[in-house]
């Protein structure tokens, strides 16, 4: 199945290769793709009225796009034109590879590009009534995009695909798009997880008829991203890597799920052959120190995973890894997230609060001022490490600046970031308040950002908040002496985010503090066995292994 746009990708490394560390792909060498077989591309059955030959070139882009490898199914759609104008269903494709419907809103670059393909669609003009179906439904989303909101059109888009889907019931290919658009337009405030169940079920059914399917495969984990349903995501998330072996996204994907159930050295050897991928993709589009979104987004989760276990040496060769970048991608929500992230939790997870205080953006040029939230974690950081080694002033500085990002957040009608940015000033506020020896306001404070965030999940394209709000009243509750209290917390924070290193401890600590040996002593052997691949002695682990010898 390869075609005239051939891509070069490193995606193959070995078992003894994960055992060793990690291997950034500029010390790999390059090596050949590894394009889907014959028999990968026949799970995906999307018949059209195009040639025969067309018609496997168009099944080809569509399982690339299936695995959000958007750039190369950009290309590959194209080709389909390219090779038979009159593929109604190719300009389809280029519009569905203009949205990346999980990821990030499309720029006004890609909405003009995403409606003229659907205009070349209809104009050739479609050959069947499904086909005119599939060009309608996602002409939805882009038409009237200078008049209507980005949520509007995307519902738009998933009620064509409902009807789609409900008039066609034996296009396996419509029920794939339908659920991937119910997932897309879950909102992660709505804790019934309605949309994602709906969207799970369908996708378990084709499941069972299409086991090698990436984009159902795919979706299900997404579907099962949250803390409620990860558990039933664990199949999938353990299969797809070997669906689709030549594309990043699908080498990292499983770690959401391993993520969310604290799986880490799962997430750790997921996201190193994924970065690895990445990084050769992007080296070999954007020249040496190239990236892209899947390269740093590969580091977030890496980074994340190595912190848990105390492998600190291997999270600081993620955070140096950064200062290597020199030009990529168009800036968006991935690579913002995953470049202020990474250096924040570096600090926090391991409580380095004068690092905390002194962090500033990576090196690599970036338009923090587009995304206010992004910024906002770096001013969190600074405001906890300010105000734990007693800069109190400083921290005023960085909570105005909290303050002020999310007003520009509302001011924009952003609601989810600008509430996550004001769960971060409300827990920088509290822990001002408590080196302030105001413990009472301090909790009521932290409190509040705590239930601010249960309110919401996380974005799919993050492995985590930089630090739980819900944590972190778990630590003023222990400082404060209220053993039974933390505990609570720190419990309620490992239901949610199993297997976090500092929670973990907390809820040891708050266990000793309660006089309850047996309970802190199994917390305690619980933090040293997560840590068996530690490369760093933190004092926490030597506070552990004391108890446990006791």
């Amino acid at each position: 199945m390869m075609h005239h746009r051939v891509v070069r990708l490193f995606v193959a490394i070995s078992a003894l290769a994960l055992l060793t560390g990690p291997v950034w792909a500029d010390d790999a060498g390059s090596h050949g793709a590894h394009m889907p077989t014959g028999a990968q591309v026949g799970e995906v059955n999307f018949p059209t009225s195009c040639s025969p030959d067309t018609q496997r070139r168009f099944s080809q882009a569509v399982w690339t796009l299936h695995s959000f490898w958007y750039e190369e199914a950009l290309k590959e759609f194209t080709a389909v034109t390219e090779a038979e104008p009159s593929c109604a269903m190719g300009y389809w494709g280029i519009a569905m590879s203009q949205w990346y419907p999980l990821w990030f809103t499309p720029t006004p670059a890609m909405l003009k590009a995403g409606a003229a393909a659907v205009a070349k669609g209809l104009a050739v003009p479609p050959a069947t009534e499904r086909e005119r179906a599939y060009l309608d439904a996602i002409g939805r989303f882009y038409w009237n995009s200078d008049t209507l909101d980005h949520r509007t059109r995307a519902l738009a888009y998933t009620q064509a695909m409902q009807a789609l889907y409900e008039r066609y019931p034996d296009d396996r290919e419509a029920g794939v798009f339908y659920a991937l658009a119910l997932n897309a337009t879950w909102p992660p405030t709505d804790k019934s997880y309605a949309n994602l169940k709906q969207a799970a079920a369908i996708l378990e059914h084709l499941w069972a008829e299409q086991p090698n399917h990436p984009g159902v495969v795919h979706y299900l984990i997404h579907s099962y991203d949250v803390p409620a349903l990860a558990p039933q995501g664990l199949a999938a998330a353990r299969r797809y890597a070997a669906i689709a072996p030549a594309v990043p996204h699908a080498q990292h994907m499983p770690s959401h799920i391993f993520t969310r159930l604290g799986l880490w050295q799962e997430s750790i050897e997921s996201n190193l052959i994924g970065h690895r991928a990445a990084a050769a993709y992007a080296t070999q589009t954007y020249g040496p120190g190239g990236y892209d979104q899947e390269t740093v987004h590969t580091l977030d989760y890496l980074a994340y995973a190595y912190l848990q276990t105390a492998q600190d040496r291997a999270a600081k060769g993620v955070v140096e890894k950064l200062d290597t970048l020199r030009t990529g991608a168009s800036p968006n929500l991935p690579i913002a997230y995953a470049l202020a992230a990474i250096p924040a939790r570096y600090a926090l997870d391991r409580g380095d609060w004068p690092a905390a205080a002194a962090l500033t953006p990576v090196a690599v040029e970036f338009p923090w001022e587009r995304f206010p939230w992004a910024a906002a974690m770096t001013s969190f950081t600074r405001a906890l490490g300010a105000a734990r080694v007693g800069d109190l002033d400083a921290a005023r500085t960085e909570i105005a600046k909290l303050q002020g990002l999310k007003d520009n957040l509302v001011q924009a009608k952003n609601d989810y970031w600008a509430n996550q940015v004001e769960v971060q000033r409300l827990g920088a506020a509290a822990i001002m308040a408590q080196v302030q020896s105001d413990g009472t306001r301090a909790l009521e404070l932290s409190r509040a950002a705590a239930e601010l965030e249960a309110s919401m999940d996380k974005h799919p394209a993050t492995p985590g908040a930089v630090l739980p709000a819900r944590e972190l009243l778990a630590d003023l509750l222990l400082e404060r002496k209220n053993a039974v209290g933390a505990l609570q917390e720190y419990r309620a924070v490992l239901r949610t985010d199993p297997n976090r290193f500092r929670s973990v401890l907390g809820a040891a600590r708050a266990a000793k503090l309660a006089g309850d040996d047996v309970a802190a002593r199994g917390t305690y052997r619980q933090l040293i066995e997560l840590c068996v691949k530690a490369d760093t002695e933190r004092p926490e682990l030597a506070e552990a292994r004391r108890f446990v010898a006791q």
